[in-house]
């Protein structure tokens, strides 16, 4: 652990070059491309959320609770290959690694709009998150290979509000694509999203990796690198932090279609935009941090929002066991927007501080952290999603636990203290 200084400052130091000889998109550009590669897995799990009835019809499926393996199961595949694709981009570079992982997700999107049944289905989804899990770890990867501290939590707020316009927006259009065709035609705007981004990127980012810091594709310097970053208090800490906050929306996402639409409120064609009210709540609170983290530190920024965001879900679920777990639509969307809102000072700042340490290994850091906080909130997720009985108190108590299991563990990660190290 002592070379971690050195590394980090080395690593300062190449990225003041890079940047002053950099050939790649602009700003805005690299923001928007960064945020494409990360929304496309937004895009495919909330775009098809309204398709879920027509599924169950299509191969008559007994138990509406099953079709969230659909979300479930891609973030199975997503959260498992992340653990790959960083080791490898820190091997080969980023650009070879994006594109045989796109590359698979087209074949995942192929073999969902051909799917014969059910479990073929499933089995697409898990090849789309395979797939996907590229973009998701390359593309921190590359915002570390160019940026630092408050300037990396900035780029991050700012991918995360683009990448956070998708959810507002995906179920509407899932929703307008069934008015004009099949769900299988969701799978095929999926397909073109991901060739828009293969031809974007192959044609405008360069590679970011210097060559001082290519590593050895191995199983020893994987684990080399894996166990610098569990043993990186920070890292670990708010890594995990990171997935508990996470698991609150995988809860809400596989529960949505089952809370807004075909099993409590039944709102029909509305369903995309309650979902896209709530989701808004985050775009707002991203473009507010990216606007603040460079004058207030992405600590005091993060501890503000977690320590919020468990106080405003104490609040949501006393009020929702008053209404016994049927609130009026109204409070719920505001509860959840609230909950939403703060998350949103906490989950990119979470990132940005797991991966600021682990400038020499960014690609392995991103990989791992990525695969941990995924499986993590995947299976959060799963258990608050798979615990709807008709009411919205299993949520609820989701988003209370996971919250306060995340403020401890800040509070682990900072030894007792919070809003104590503004400097960062």
């Amino acid at each position: 652990m002592a070379t971690s200084a050195p590394m980090a400052s080395s690593a300062r130091s190449e990225t003041t070059r890079a940047e002053s000889g950099w050939a790649g998109p602009g700003f805005v550009e690299f923001v928007a491309l960064m945020a494409l590669m990360m929304g496309l897995t937004a895009v495919t799990i909330d775009s098809f959320l309204p398709a879920f009835p027509a599924i169950q019809h299509d191969f008559a499926v007994q138990d509406p609770n099953r079709l969230q393996l659909l979300v479930y199961v891609y973030m199975l595949g997503f959260g498992t290959a992340q653990l790959l694709y960083g080791p490898v981009s820190d091997g080969i570079g980023r650009r070879p690694a994006l594109i045989v992982g796109i590359g698979i997700y087209l074949a995942g999107s192929v073999l969902a709009m051909l799917a014969p049944s059910f479990e073929v289905l499933l089995l697409a989804r898990a090849i789309q998150g395979i797939g996907g899990a590229a973009g998701r770890v390359l593309a921190v990867a590359i915002v570390r290979d160019r940026y630092e501290g408050r300037d990396m939590a900035r780029v991050m707020s700012f991918c995360m509000m683009v990448f956070l316009i998708v959810p507002i927006l995906a179920p509407s259009m899932g929703g307008a694509v069934l008015v004009v065709g099949s769900w299988r035609l969701i799978f095929g705007v999926m397909l073109a999203l991901a060739l828009v981004t293969l031809a974007w990127f192959g044609t405008r980012l360069p590679e970011t990796l210097h060559p001082a810091f290519r590593r050895p594709v191995s199983a020893r310097a994987i684990g080399s690198g894996i166990a610098v970053t569990v043993r990186m208090r920070a890292s670990f800490g708010y890594a995990t932090a990171l997935g508990l906050t996470t698991g609150c929306i995988m809860g809400y996402v596989g529960s949505a279609q089952a809370v807004f639409d075909t099993g409590l409120y039944h709102l029909g064609p509305l369903f995309p935009v309650a979902f896209a009210l709530i989701a808004g709540a985050m775009g707002v609170a991203t473009l507010i941090n990216a606007r603040l983290v460079r004058r207030l530190g992405m600590r005091r920024l993060a501890h503000a929002g977690t320590l919020g965001l468990f106080l405003a879900a104490c609040l949501q679920l006393a009020l929702i066991l008053a209404f016994a777990g049927k609130p009026p639509l109204w409070l719920l969307i505001v509860t959840l927007a609230a909950c939403q809102f703060l998350m949103s000072f906490a989950m990119p700042n979470f990132n940005a501080l797991a991966m600021e340490p682990l400038a020499a290994i960014a690609g392995t850091a991103s990989s791992f952290i990525g695969f941990y906080t995924t499986l993590l909130a995947a299976f959060c997720g799963l258990l608050v999603g798979q615990s709807f009985d008709g009411t919205v108190t299993p949520l609820a108590l989701g988003y209370c636990a996971l919250s306060g299991l995340a403020l401890a563990m800040v509070l682990w990660t900072e030894r007792g203290r919070l809003f104590g190290s503004g400097a960062r």
